[in-house]
This record gives C-alpha cells, structure tokens and sequence, in this order.
C-alpha cells in the first residue's frame, strides 16, 4: 500500500508539472528551416524557431533533421539551398540542389519533420543542372511545380510538374518574379531559407528529438580513455553468474559466425588471390586509375628493348590487350608484382605465359626471378616459341627468400614476340588448388571457423554505375576468357578469383556460400545519375530486367544444377562435378529503398522463389541501424515476407554498451537477421581492445538473440598494407606476413566456440551501478556434439572482477578449466589469446579482457 501511494504521488507531480510546463506556452510559433553550408554543405536540414519572426533560437548546433544521401562518400552527400513546403494534406516537402554539375534535384517527404521518406533524385534535366530549387503548388490543380535555375550550358529558369514526386512532366522554361526564400540572422550569420508557422506542438517535438540525440551522442561516444575519472573510485568487484531455470534455453543458428570477403583494400589479386604479377594480362587502363596504363607495373631490361600494346588478334575477346616486344641483345620485360614478388626458398613456383612469334627466329623466353641487386634466384626457359598463340607451362625453384623480387622474361634471339596472361604461382597454394588462393591468409580466414562465407563484395556486387554491375558470368571459365573490370575501390579486377575459386572455398572451408547480386541498381555510392551515366539511384532499365533476372537464375544452377544443365555443365568443366548446395543468396547490398530499387528487388525475389523456392534470398536494410532505409527495408521484407534481411552499422564502442537490448526489442515473427557488416570504429580507425572488446559485447547480445539473428560477419575482412581505402579491417598482411588484429581474436574465439543452445544465466555484481553493470557481458552456450558447456565474459571496466560461477542446475559442480583470455590496456593493438587455468569458483576476470573456457561434458 505504501509503494502504492508513492506510485500516486509522483503521478500527480508529474501531471501538475507537466500542466504547469504548458499552460502558458503559445498555440503556434514560427521555424525556419535552412542549410549552413558548412562543412562543404554535408550538414544537412537545420531549424531555428521564433514567436515573433525577430528573435531566432537554433535548434542545437548544427544538428541535422535531414542529410543528403545522394553520390559518393566525403566528395558528395551535399544538401545545397534546400527549399521545405508543407502541402495541403499536412505533408512536409524538401527539394535541394545537390551540386553544380548533375540535371537533378533530390527530392524527400515527411509527416512530423523528423521521420523521412526515402530520398529520390529525379532527373530533370538532363545536359543542364539544377540550382536552388523551390516548390510551388495550384489549389485548383493539385499540381506541384518545382523550380530551379541553371547556368550549366544552358540559363534561366526551368520548371517540371508533379502531383506525387514520382512522376514529373517535361521541364520547360519559365520566367521567375519573386524569390521565396527569406534571410534570417542568427547567432552565428545570416542565412537564406524558407518560414513556416506551426502548431508549438512541433517544436516541441524538434527540440526532443535534438535533445534526445545529443544525449544518445554522448552515450556512444564513452570511451575508455575516460575511465580514470569515470570509475576514479570504483574497487575490485566480485560477482555471482548464476543459471536462470526459470526461461527456456533457446536455440542458436550453426550459421551465426561467417566470414564477409570483399575486394576492398587489395583483398583479391595483390592479396588472397595467389597470383603473384600485377596487371598480367596488360589489362589495366586509366579506367581503373588515371595514372595506370596497359603497361602498369611492366618495364625494360635496357633501353633497346622496345614495348607497344597491341589488340590485333587477341587471345580472346575478353582479353583485347597484350604487349608486343622487339629484343635485342638479350633484353627482355620486367613485372614488379604487387609491391614487389615474395619468394620463398626452396619453395616451387608456376609459370605460364601465352606467346607467339612475329619474327623468322624461333627463339626461347628465359625466365628468371632476380632480387632488387639483379641477382638470380630462380631461372628456366619454354620450348621454342611458335607462330600462334600457345600457352606454355614450366616450374622453377627459389633459391633465396625474398620479399622483393622482379620477374623477368627476356627472348633468347633478336626479334619481335607477343605475350599475354603472365602468371607465376606458388606450388603451395590453399588446398594446393590450380589458380589457388595464398596458402597463409586463407589458412588465417579458415582458423575462424567461419560457418558461410559472403562475397565477392558489399558495394563491389552492385558496382559504381550500372556499367559497373559485377556480372558473375564474366569471373568463371579459363581465366584467359574471363572479362575484366574497373574496382569500385579504386583499383582493378582481373577476376582471377571468381565464381568458381569462391564456391571453391567455401567448400574447403566447410562453409556455406552466400553470393552477393545487385537488386537491379547501382551502389548508393555510386558518383553519377541517371541511365545515360549509369550512377545513383537509377536503375537497369526494365526492358533489360528480364536478362539481369535470367543471369541470377543462371548463378544458382551453376552452383545447383546437375552436369546435364547448361550452367551445371559449365561447373563441371571447372573441375566440380557435384552441386556445390547453395541454400542461400543476397539480393542487394545497403541499398537506397527507394521505388526505382522496391521494384527490382521484388521482381528478383519472386523470380528466385518461384523457380527456386529451396533457396533462401536475404534482403537488405540500408547501411544504418535506423532511418529512412532501414524502416524501408524492413517493411518491403515484411511484405513480401523475405526470410532474411541484411543489416549494416559501424559505430563507437560506445554505441555496443548502450545497446544491449537492440534484438531484444525486434518482432519474432518477422525475417531473421543477418548481421552482414558490423565493426566497433574509434576516430581513428584503429583496431584496438577497446573495439575487440566492446565487439566480443555484441557477440554475446547477439548469441542471447540467436532466435532473431541467425548470421553474422565483421567487415571489412582483408587489408594490405600500403593499399588500404577502409579501415579498421580483420586481418592485415603484406606480401610475407599476415598480421591478425585483436578483433579477429575474438571472432575466432566465437566461430571456435560455437554453440547450438543459449543457456540463460543471472549476473550480480557487488556493485549495481548502471554504468558498471553495462560493462560486463557474457554468454553461456552449449554445444550439442560435444556436449561441452562453453562459457564466455567480457569486463570492459579497468579493475578485476572475482567471479563464482554457479552451474549447479546441470551438474557442473566446482573445477578447473583451461581458458583463454585476451586483455591490455585499451589503446593495445598486439594483444593476442593467452592460455590460462581458472576455478570455477574463483574465476578472476582481468581488467579489459575477454575469457573464454569449455567445460567437458558430464560423464
């Protein structure tokens, strides 16, 4: 009774507070809606608010209702001169200029000014550009005209119209009186925008919204580095992790931990790939990079020898170029590799080349591997060379190690000879597969224990433009016969490794694969607009769908069909006979869910599921944990009841601690998650123990919510030194050595120690403060086969935890255990696992560390 009266107390203070709060605020109040234009206009949507028109309050500092979504990362993104109308139907409009160069202004709707539809960016004029665009609107009509000016080869004003921001009529020229934008002083300058009266109940709304993201902000941006003032008093703890009988165990996905291989940061050739020379086929082109030619990373043994690029006559098609090479006196060609060639002694080598003569002499190619001082560390020589082209195929030993040799061919006689597809390969490659992949990174991807593997890419799949699409058909058969294509990252794609090398191994890895296709439109990063350049956001136009739809067919009967089938024929001249089981496929990749992508990705999805209804399609949420996309993605995948979607967050570490229960709020009765990229990012970028740690939290939120989450996979997973775009990625190498981060510790640990069962525990600690308790973490799971019960904790706090582990409820009485911590201090990027006995008892968890032990099954 006595709580009871308490309850009624604070109710009525809070219901006279909140009475006395209002009672004298106005009905309306102004606001102004406009853009700053700082930091190079990527700011955003801002609103100030004023009674009287005069005296104007800012809504937070440069706070952000709404950004720009349009074009690249850092160069784009811009919201220029936006203009905000609110219809007659209680709908707010938004249009903005989005630079000085493309026909198109962006487009987004609202009801409340804080939640917004996705954005489109119709293209309007195309040859010409859009400035400042304004709205206006007919009564009689119900016709929405926009307005912008251009001075891009053509000047005025023009103008298209509208009822639905879907569908616009011709532009036309018009002549424009009066401008309806207004200028405003505020405390930092004076600035043009649009005033807007509205009911006070929508500033209020704005100002929570603000006020509520900033101390979200604050929260996410906790760091470790502060917790000498943070926990200044705080002693060691001691701790209670007790078994919860009262709720069921709950099952775990076997896919849960995989692996996300793009190629991003040289990850493919120059890094898993094994191939050791750079740009083989004399394929790159200004295309990949403005600086690169055909003759990238090939040079002279001396000055006579003369080079030229031909495409007469080609070994194939989709392999135009090669170089043609007048020697004399010995000379010969020079490839650098990637950053020079590792060779190993004692270890063998493959080389290949297509060559034909062009001269009377029928002369040999001397092939010899020399370090930086010209000295030879492995040689051998083809056959005579002849008239056609004609692959030729030989071995050499190393007889030093070097990690930056040259390969160089020269021709034993004076003359002109052509050469194609220069390949050298290490004998020892993964598996010891032909055309194979580095023995030691793959070795390094297969110690996680990955239970699938994503690939070929996030942004790579869907490509920079339409133009830039990857086709899987372009990455199978003889590698001579495959096409080619620009990086999206910035570099080039031989596709060496293809389609087949990743079903490959994932096979060998004993994983399932998980392919990546387009949904029908480019990258949402992608650097232009419309269908005549093929960028962001249009789409393959839908006269074209229905082959785009047939090629991902196509992709799952080369990996499902019998050798009878077209495709499955093609697979079995591979090299593998047998289906290679694909149960799973992407459809799109963080995508903008607009109409012009809901469209494709439905007729896509009903096309796989018809024809192949075994196959499971994971649909795709946007890039974020929230916004427009994110609610789009879901909601198109509640529709059409897509049984899995794939979503995408880098965020501080302190985001990880503040989120816990982000799956414990998801509905599940809807798709199932796959968590396809994710990574804990400080300002840095660095890979840490605070961003192992606060990952290895999430991991264990995520085991708690395997019934909703059934995959996961960090991102990026690959990155070469020296040629990395992203950051901070799994695993680092250069061309000798490969060099784990603390991160990939803890997703090994995970894909290690793998269970099928969460078992529900209670965790007290001495003390109860919120902020302490946030900060450690663990999960008990069991696993099946084994019937080991696996236990894991995470103590992001700086003092030591003495923790009893009660297992009683399933027999586990008191023992010792083998474990494995890693721990250091948060700033440490080399701490690596450390074998450890613990008590049960008396398991002492050191300060920043995650532990992780088995216990042996009951006999």
């Amino acid at each position: 009774m006595k709580k009871q009266l308490i309850y009624i107390c604070l109710l009525f203070f809070f219901l006279v507070r909140h009475t006395a709060v209002y009672a004298n605020e106005p009905d309306s109040v102004y606001i102004f809606a406009y853009s700053s234009g700082k930091n190079d206009h990527h700011n955003g949507l801002h609103f100030a608010w004023s009674l009287d028109k005069k005296k104007w309050n800012n809504i937070g500092a440069e706070v952000s209702f709404l950004r720009s979504d349009y074009g690249r990362w850092g160069s784009e993104k811009k919201m220029i001169d936006p203009f905000l109308f609110l219809s007659p139907t209680g709908t707010w409009h938004c249009v903005w200029s989005l630079n000085k160069e493309d026909g198109a202004f962006a487009h987004s709707a609202s009801r409340d000014l804080i939640q917004w539809e996705s954005q489109s960016y119709p293209l309007v004029f195309a040859g010409g550009n859009c400035l400042s665009p304004v709205i206006d609107y007919n009564k009689t009509t119900g016709i929405y005209q926009v307005v912008w000016k251009t001075d891009r080869n053509v000047q005025g004003y023009y103008a298209v119209e509208t009822k639905d921001f879907k569908i616009f009529s011709a532009n036309k020229k018009v002549m424009v009186t009066q401008n309806s934008k207004v200028e405003v002083r505020l405390v930092d300058g004076i600035y043009t925008g649009t005033v807007h009266k509205v009911a006070w109940q929508t500033l209020e709304n704005l100002l929570k919204k603000q006020q509520l993201d900033t101390y979200k902000g604050k929260l996410n941006s906790e760091r470790m580095a502060d917790d000498g003032y943070r926990f200044a008093t705080l002693p060691a703890l001691n701790g209670k992790l007790k078994l919860d009988e009262h709720i069921a165990e709950r099952k775990i996905s076997d896919l849960l931990i995989g692996a996300f291989f793009e190629d991003i940061n040289y990850a493919a050739d120059g890094g898993l790939y094994a191939e050791l020379i750079q740009n083989r086929g004399f394929e790159y082109s200004a295309m990949d990079r403005k600086e690169w030619n055909s003759m990238t990373a090939w040079s002279t043994t001396n000055s006579e020898t003369i080079l030229s690029i031909d495409t007469l006559s080609p070994i194939h098609k989709n392999n135009r170029h090669y170089v043609s090479m007048h020697a004399k006196n010995g000379g010969g060609i020079v490839n650098e590799g990637f950053d020079g060639i590792s060779i190993q002694k004692g270890e063998h080598y493959k080389f290949s080349i297509y060559a034909r003569t062009k001269s009377g002499q029928f002369g040999q190619l001397i092939i010899r591997l020399v370090d930086v001082k010209g000295n030879t560390i492995g040689e051998t020589k083809t056959k005579k060379i002849s008239k056609k082209w004609e692959q030729y195929k030989l071995e050499m030993i190393g007889n030093a190690t070097v990690s930056d040799a040259r390969l160089v061919i020269a021709y034993s006689t004076d003359g002109v000879i052509d050469m194609d597809m220069v390949s050298l390969f290490p004998k020892n490659t993964f598996r010891n597969r032909d055309n194979g992949l580095r023995a030691d990174l793959a070795t390094t991807i297969a110690d996680m224990k990955p239970r699938f593997v994503r690939f070929p890419g996030g942004c790579v799949a869907h490509g920079d433009g339409i133009d830039n699409i990857y086709h899987w058909k372009n990455t199978i058969g003889p590698v001579e016969q495959r096409k080619p294509q620009r990086n999206l990252w910035g570099y080039h794609q031989s596709f060496g490794l293809g389609y087949f090398e990743y079903f490959q191994f994932c096979e060998d890895l004993g994983a399932e694969p998980v392919p990546v296709v387009a949904a029908g439109v480019p990258c949402q990063n992608s650097g232009h607009h419309g269908h005549e350049l093929g960028g962001q956001q249009c789409g393959i136009p839908m006269e074209d769908m229905g082959d785009y739809i047939q090629d991902i067919l196509d992709l799952i009967e080369y990996a499902n069909g019998d050798s009878k089938t077209f495709w499955g024929k093609k697979r079995a001249e591979a090299g593998h006979v047998a289906p290679f089981n694909l149960k799973y496929i992407g459809i799109g990749n963080e995508d903008l869910i607009t109409d012009i992508f809901k469209e494709r990705f439905t007729m896509i999805y009903q096309a796989v599921k018809e024809k192949y209804p075994d196959v499971k399609v994971i649909g795709t949420a946007g890039p974020f944990y929230e916004g427009s996309d994110y609610v789009e993605g879901w909601d198109l995948a509640t529709k059409l009841e897509v049984p899995l979607i794939d979503e995408h967050y880098y965020n501080p570490p302190g985001w990880f601690i503040h989120n816990q229960d982000f799956y414990d709020r998801y509905d599940r009765n809807k798709a199932k998650v796959y968590l396809g990229e994710y990574a804990a990012h400080l300002p840095d970028r660095a890979s840490t123990i605070e961003t192992a740690l606060a990952e290895a939290l999430h991991l264990c939120n995520v085991e708690r919510n395997a019934d909703v989450v059934m995959m996961t996979s960090y991102a990026p997973l690959l990155a070469k030194e020296g040629n990395t775009q992203w950051s901070p990625d799994l695993i680092y190498f250069d061309n000798t050595t490969v060099k784990p981060t603390v991160g990939y510790y803890i997703q090994q640990a995970f894909g290690q120690h793998a269970g099928d069962t969460y078992l529900f525990s209670d965790l007290q600690l001495s003390n109860h403060d919120e902020t302490v308790r946030k900060r450690v973490g663990k999960s008990i799971v069991r696993d099946a086969k084994s019937g080991d019960i696996i236990v894991k904790l995470v103590n992001l706090l700086p003092v030591e935890i003495d923790l009893e582990l009660d297992l009683s409820t399933i027999g586990v009485v008191n023992q010792q255990v083998n474990a494995t911590v890693i721990s250091g201090k948060p700033t440490d990027q080399t701490a690596r696992p450390v074998a450890v006995t613990l008590q049960l008892d008396r398991c002492k968890l050191s300060p920043y560390s995650f532990t992780v032990f088995r216990i042996p099954a009951q006999k």
